[in-house]
């Protein structure tokens, strides 16, 4: 149904006082140093939204976020008349019950066709610096189109199917779209830079304030169990987990091969390498944020482990050996000579890093 701009507007100021109240109280280091987690926890009224105890998000200058801007991103994200089927959204291969995954072990895209890697999860994008399990963008914005006119929503304008510019002329079309489009953007309205803007500023806004492990990282011990308490210790201290997954977002955001893909001399995904042309970097992935993946089966970038404690038992035993395989910090995993008693501890730990996503699904125009 389409609505006015005023009522359009009602409804961005009544989400965003809901989302910046939520997001603060309650919401994929190795190879290099994790930023520093000097932040103080950020107040209730803080715009853009921040991650409590964490530095500052890093927000380009070309794209400062708006509450009006949030809101209109909001929308698309979860809009398939985006899609190039029109069956698909952002939000589609990012659900809150699959820990911000779609929970197949490969994503599926546009016109049901299977992709290369698993969907990986969405908590804490905006404080990545590169975007894909490759890192192959260096800018949201520009991850945002990608996925939009690539195989994941599919607006490719090839085949039969409509390209991001015919999307936004179709989106013009709806007036509740082209009432925010031209207040935010102007006379452009519409184009996909501008939804790329749109939806960067919204996806900058999912943090995670609310989990027991932001609260515990912030100094409320009561926030986790004994028995998770007692595997954050294994984790962070002889298991050396931390060596990859550090800090408040549990990852280093560093690329390393830990065997998955790989057989012998043969590497199914070459990952980091398609980048960097780097030999070094081959069968490399970006370490995933540990945050809610008690629910974001199956594991890995080619989501080839279906089990947590599978997962748990290939790292802890320092990785799958090949000529690639990042020794330096997993020299160290399997030294440590974990039993099953420890691997259950860690995963008793990483069960209690589940995160709520408390954003509800805009009404679209």
């Amino acid at each position: 149904m389409n609505r006015t701009v005023r009522e359009l507007a009602s409804l961005a100021n009544i989400a965003l006082v809901a989302l910046l109240a939520l997001s603060l109280v309650a919401l994929v280091g190795c190879g290099g140093p994790s930023m520093e987690e000097t932040a103080e926890v950020a107040p209730m009224e803080t715009f853009p939204p921040q991650l409590p105890g964490y530095a500052a998000m890093t927000v380009p200058e070309t794209n400062p976020m708006t509450p009006e801007k949030v809101a209109l991103g909001k929308q698309l994200y979860y809009d398939k008349r985006m899609s190039g089927d029109g069956n698909r959204s952002c939000y589609g291969c990012h659900v809150q019950e699959k820990g911000l995954t779609d929970g197949r072990a490969k994503a599926l895209g546009a016109f049901d066709k299977e992709l290369t890697r698993s969907a990986p999860t969405m908590w804490n994008v905006g404080y990545h610096e590169n975007w894909y399990w490759d890192g192959r963008s260096g800018a949201l914005e520009a991850q945002v189109k990608g996925a939009w006119g690539g195989g994941n929503m599919g607006a490719s304008g090839n085949d039969g199917a409509p390209s991001m510019d015919q999307v936004c002329v179709n989106l013009m079309e709806i007036p509740g779209y082209a009432e925010q489009f031209t207040a935010i953007y102007g006379e452009a309205g519409c184009t996909p830079d501008n939804v790329g803007s749109a939806v960067a500023s919204f996806m900058r806004t999912i943090i995670s304030s609310d989990s027991n492990w932001t609260r515990f990282r912030n100094g409320d011990d009561a926030a986790f169990s004994a028995e998770a308490k007692a595997g954050y210790e294994l984790f962070s201290g002889r298991a050396k987990c931390i060596n990859c997954h550090d800090g408040l977002l549990i990852t280093d955001l560093q690329f390393h091969n830990v065997g998955i893909g790989v057989d012998g001399d043969t590497v199914a995904d070459p990952g980091r390498m398609n980048v960097t042309k780097d030999e070094k970097d081959n069968g490399a992935f970006k370490t995933p944020t540990l945050l809610d993946v008690s629910k974001s089966a199956p594991y890995f970038h080619d989501g080839s482990v279906a089990t947590l404690a599978e997962a748990v038992h290939i790292m802890a035993t320092g990785g799958i050996a090949n000529q690639w395989l990042d020794e330096e910090n997993l020299r160290e995993v399997r030294e440590a000579n974990l039993t099953a008693e420890d691997e259950a501890s860690l995963v008793a730990f990483l069960n209690a890093l589940d995160a709520n996503y408390n954003i509800e699904e805009p009404m679209l125009p």
